[in-house]
Order: C-alpha cells, then structure tokens, then sequence
C-alpha cells in the first residue's frame, strides 16, 4: 500500500476542512474572494455555495483517490471496471448526492467509504444549519448598532 494516495488525502481532507471552518468562524474572505458582510446576502449565499462545491470536489477526489487502493463505490450491486475519468465521474456524483440527498441507493460506498460517507452527509446537514445562524447572528448584531 503506497503512501502518495493517503498524503493526497489527508490534503484534500485539509482544503475541506479548512473551507467549513472559514465558513463557520466567518471568515471575511474564502478562497481569495472578500465578503463584505456577514449577514444574509449575496455574499453569504455565495460563500455557502463555494464551501458545498468544496466539499462535493473535495470527497469525490477522496473517493477517486481511494478507489485506486482498492476502496470502491459499488454501482447497482455490482463492482464495475471503469476508467479512470469513470471513475471519476462516478466519484463526484456520488458525492453531490451524498452531500445534498443522503444518496439514490444507485451507487454505494463498501468499507471505509461508507463512513466517509457517513461523514459527508453530516456535513450536508450542518452547513445549512450554520448558514442561518450566521444570518440570525448577522442580523442581531446590525439591530444592536
């Protein structure tokens, strides 16, 4: 087993981390781009949507990344060869959907996919929950001033 595709990992698992910790602290700017408030808006809903397209590409390449190891997503109940770009592809829908449905049921995770899955998911559901508290924070704040 080769250490390059855990290293890589590990990366990845960083740049997802570190995007929903910006997102939850409030960061005044993600990825290079300043916010200029904090309160429910356009530039809110648009750090919302750069930290779930993070998180989405940031998975897939972990589940793309590990199914060279030998962890797969298994497709209709069957293990299928794919190509590389397949795979990937199947790796990024997997998880959009994880990350935005809790999935189809069309592509499942076997071993330690399925809690990173698991994880994912919870991810998908605590965004939404830290975007309004910003929003209720933000405009609490504003009302004191």
């Amino acid at each position: 087993m080769s250490i390059i595709p855990w290293l890589l990992v590990g990366a990845v698992s960083f740049v997802i981390a570190r995007s929903i910790y910006g997102f939850v602290i409030g960061e005044k700017e993600i990825f290079g781009v300043r916010m200029e408030e904090r309160r429910f808006s356009i530039e809110m809903f648009s750090s919302l949507v750069i930290t779930y397209t993070v998180v989405i590409l940031g998975f897939g390449l972990i589940y793309f990344i590990l199914s060279f190891e030998g962890i797969y997503l298994v497709e209709g109940g069957e293990l299928r060869q794919v190509s590389p770009i397949g795979s990937l592809i199947h790796s990024l829908y997997f998880s959009g959907v994880t990350m935005l449905t809790i999935g189809y049921g069309d592509i499942t995770p076997i071993g330690i996919g399925r809690l990173l899955a698991l994880i994912e998911a919870l991810i998908g559901y605590i965004l939404p929950t830290a975007f309004v508290i910003h929003a209720v924070h933000s405009n609490r704040e504003r009302a004191r001033d």
